[in-house]
């Protein structure tokens, strides 16, 4: 939110030429080349500002990474965005990308680990993994009869039980019982969050669920009413279905764009450069770097008019520290460590899709917390792999550390490959191997954690108390592109208002 007024109808509005030379004699260094960075900086160039952008490891895109598998080029990091909003889809057209837009392969995830049963498809016409009809056949091979049963509950329960609930584990449990949270719920917030649904706010992460609970008198009759609605306003704005878009040749081409686009506008990016400190004096910024005095002087120290931090939480606190002290009073959240271990198998390793696209985990049942079939998901990695497979499994949650976190490359890869074969009911051995890769990860809290709105809310209020300063980036937006690219547009937007109309 910003606390920066507009320009009201009574304010002297500068002439377009005017503001031209304004935004030409403003200086804006951005720190941080993840997306909500780089969409920061586009935000700023476009209108005329000099922009720098300083990225501190050596290449741009945060989350989304790339690695080469037996010379295959593949996502390391983030392989798609929500389609919710529209934000990043809009973007992807406006960088002329719109062609590579991609969608899932149908096939549905399979969830592992269910006592008793192993592995079944995950079910059908469900919300956050809340089935609307527990009597389904693919929910009861799931929960079985006894957790059939036990949902069933929910539809003869008084309505005047039904209360207003923010957590999700909580409401699911009261109302369906804990097989269902446990075995359909759990393996789905682990997997998408890295979270408990204890710690899951039902109002974030399944806006309206409440409301309809209420209104219906059924959980399942509330996920249901929720479905259909979808549905309807779906097929009247006649929008495609699929909950994610890839892009083809992988989410880093979006980072590529958006680099050549800001380049293009006059904007300049470097990598490799770490910034050391960050002040202020008066209406200036000072910005100090690692850069060496002798080859880059021009680097050792910048003077900017306006900052954009778009580092991860616990770098922008050190950062600003001095710069922005309300900072240090608001509570710090805790992001959870992750690894994501690629793998590339030998074509005889799979036949098909044995498990769908993927595989979510009971939690506590295996050391992986998901896995990715990424040639059984993705047409262009079919192509690109060509007869191999590809499969991506990643580990840690919150408050559960990577299992991997204190292996080795080859024993991660190793632990990788043991998981792919429990997860996808195979036998792989380690000549299927043929190459692997391993990315790790501190992930922002999700919006979705109870609690979460309010800390990001306070900590946004003290930086947008300094003047010239602004933070973007998944500990302030929220986990996912579609949460942290509306957000940086509209935290840039603030900051050039600031600076070109006040």
């Amino acid at each position: 939110m910003s606390h920066e007024p507009a320009p009201s109808d009574h304010t002297p509005h500068p002439e377009p030429a005017e503001l031209a030379e304004r935004a030409s004699h403003r200086h804006i260094v951005v720190i941080g080349g993840g997306v909500g960075g780089l969409i920061a900086a586009r935000e700023c160039v476009k209108v005329g500002m000099r922009v720098t952008l300083l990225e501190a490891s050596d290449a741009v895109g945060g989350a989304i990474r790339r690695a080469a598998l037996d010379g295959v080029v593949l996502d390391a990091g983030a392989e798609s965005y929500a389609t919710r909003g529209g934000h990043v889809r809009a973007l992807v057209t406006e960088l002329g990308l719109a062609d590579r837009i991609v969608t899932p392969a149908a096939g549905g995830a399979w969830v592992s680990g269910i006592p008793g049963v192993g592995a079944a498809p995950l079910p059908a016409g469900g919300i956050l993994g809340i089935p609307s009809n527990p009597f389904q056949d693919d929910v009861r091979r799931v929960i079985g009869w006894s957790g059939v049963w036990r949902a069933y509950l929910d539809r003869v329960r008084p309505p005047l039980t039904i209360g207003h609930s923010h957590s999700l584990g909580r409401l699911v449990a009261s109302r369906m019982g804990v097989k269902v949270r446990d075995r359909l719920v759990a393996p789905v917030t682990t997997g998408v969050y890295s979270a408990s649904p204890d710690d899951v706010d039902v109002d974030v992460a399944a806006p309206g669920l409440n409301a309809a609970l209420t209104s219906v008198g059924s959980l399942s009759g509330a996920v249901q009413a929720l479905r259909d609605e979808g549905a309807a306003r779906a097929a009247k704005a006649q929008t495609p279905g699929a909950a994610v878009e890839g892009l083809v040749g992988g989410m880093s081409v979006l980072s590529e764009a958006l680099v050549a686009d800001i380049e293009k506008l006059g904007g300049v990016v470097h990598t490799g450069i770490r910034v050391t400190e960050v002040s202020r004096s008066g209406a200036a910024w000072s910005v100090r770097t690692d850069a060496e005095v002798d080859e880059q002087a021009d680097l050792a120290e910048l003077t900017a008019d306006g900052v954009v931090v778009a580092t991860s939480e616990s770098v922008a606190r050190e950062l600003l520290g001095a710069a922005a002290p309300g900072l240090a009073t608001t509570e710090t959240a805790t992001a959870p460590a992750i690894e994501i271990v690629t793998l590339m198998l030998r074509p005889s390793a799979l036949t098909g899709a044995p498990r769908g696209t993927g595989v979510l985990t009971v939690p506590g049942s295996h050391t992986a917390k998901a896995l990715t079939h990424s040639t059984a998901k993705w047409e262009w990695v079919r192509r690109a792999a060509g007869d191999r497979h590809v499969v991506r499994v990643s580990f840690g949650t919150q408050g559960e550390p990577a299992a991997t976190a204190a292996l080795d490359d080859d024993g991660a890869a190793r632990l990788a490959l043991r998981e792919a074969a429990a997860l996808l009911g195979v036998p792989l051995r380690d000549e299927d191997l043929v190459a692997a890769h391993r990315a790790r990860f501190v992930q922002s809290q999700p919006a979705s954690i109870i609690g979460s709105g309010e800390r990001r809310e306070a900590a946004r209020a003290a930086v947008q108390a300094v003047p010239g300063l602004a933070a973007v980036g998944a500990w302030l937006a929220g986990t996912g592109l579609a949460q942290v690219v509306p957000d940086a547009v509209g935290e840039a937007d603030r900051l050039r208002r600031a600076l070109l109309w006040d």
